[in-house]
């Protein structure tokens, strides 16, 4: 069991709760929440986070890329588990996420199969990125294309998209602090690229930072910070209620640490600051969420 709540990565969960916290605190603050939508739209995004992490285990164990990783240990690799039985763990956590969002749709669209259709096709889509982005022939993930499905799918789909579900409606300002979350979940993927640039480099994974080179990657992470935490100040002034929305800058102060941690730390102790930077966006999401509620 402990194995399983290891390769489960319970650190990364964050990301899934702070776009759906974001995407509900808007909602909330103009249609009120619909609270069967709201937890069957968390219960499905954690259970896609859990799938992906289940198929990153096993696809960087199946390509060798664990071999001389220096963060924490992967179950698959260690022989822990088996191939097989996280294989069918796949399986099982990509069926319940598909029966999951099959019921979250059918309960908010009852009568709108347009509307129906497209969200059924965004869920299916997500559950064969987070198996095909490790997993597979030339996984996507290997080519540095990694960072394109988490902007998506943790920042544009997950928090438009919990915010359409309780609305029905298309407030484009949103797109605004949807971006910010996929831009600060990119954050926490760069700050592990950084971490196992050697690691990936040896085995053949062109990650971005790969791509970049360690002092760019640097500059990457200040943009993807910076242009973050500006979406949504942008976002605030454009829908302006009150001051209490701005809340959320006081998190600025962790990602400035963030970012002089990544840039002057060596690869091999960046371990803990891929923790603090899931903990951060989570923080972000909080006073956001807060601020929202306040306003």
């Amino acid at each position: 069991m402990k194995s399983w709540i290891q390769a489960f990565r319970l650190r990364t969960l964050p990301l899934a709760l702070s776009g759906w916290m974001v995407g509900s605190s808007i909602a909330a603050n103009e249609v009120g929440l619909n609270y069967i939508i709201s937890g069957l739209t968390l219960l499905t995004a954690i259970l896609l986070q859990i799938l992906s992490n289940l198929a990153n285990d096993y696809g960087d164990a199946s390509s060798g890329v664990d071999k001389e990783r220096k963060g924490e240990e992967r179950m698959v690799s260690s022989g822990k588990i088996s191939p097989k039985a996280m294989k069918n763990a796949m399986i099982v956590f990509g069926t319940l996420a598909l029966v999951s969002g099959i019921f979250l749709i059918a309960i908010a669209f009852p009568q709108d199969w347009k509307s129906a259709t497209i969200f059924l096709v965004i869920g299916i889509t997500g559950i064969a990125a987070a198996i095909k982005y490790t997993v597979g022939k030339n996984p996507y993930g290997y080519v540095g294309f990694g960072d394109i499905f988490v902007f998506l799918f943790f920042g544009i789909v997950l928090v438009f998209g919990t915010y359409y579900l309780q609305t029905q409606e298309l407030n484009w300002l949103v797109i605004l602090p949807a971006v910010s979350l996929g831009l600060f979940s990119v954050g926490v993927l760069n700050v592990n690229n950084i971490r196992d640039i050697e690691s990936d480099k040896a085995a053949g994974k062109i990650s971005i930072p790969v791509r970049l080179g360690r002092k760019n990657a640097v500059i990457y992470h200040i943009i993807l910070l910076g242009g973050g935490m500006l979406s949504s100040v942008i976002f605030v002034l454009l829908s302006f209620q009150s001051y209490w929305p701005l809340l959320f800058v006081f998190i600025s102060l962790l990602f400035i640490k963030n970012i002089q941690a990544v840039s002057r730390k060596p690869s091999e102790e960046l371990d803990p600051y891929l923790k603090q930077m899931a903990i951060s966006t989570f923080l972000f999401s909080i006073l956001f969420s807060l601020g929202q509620g306040l306003a």
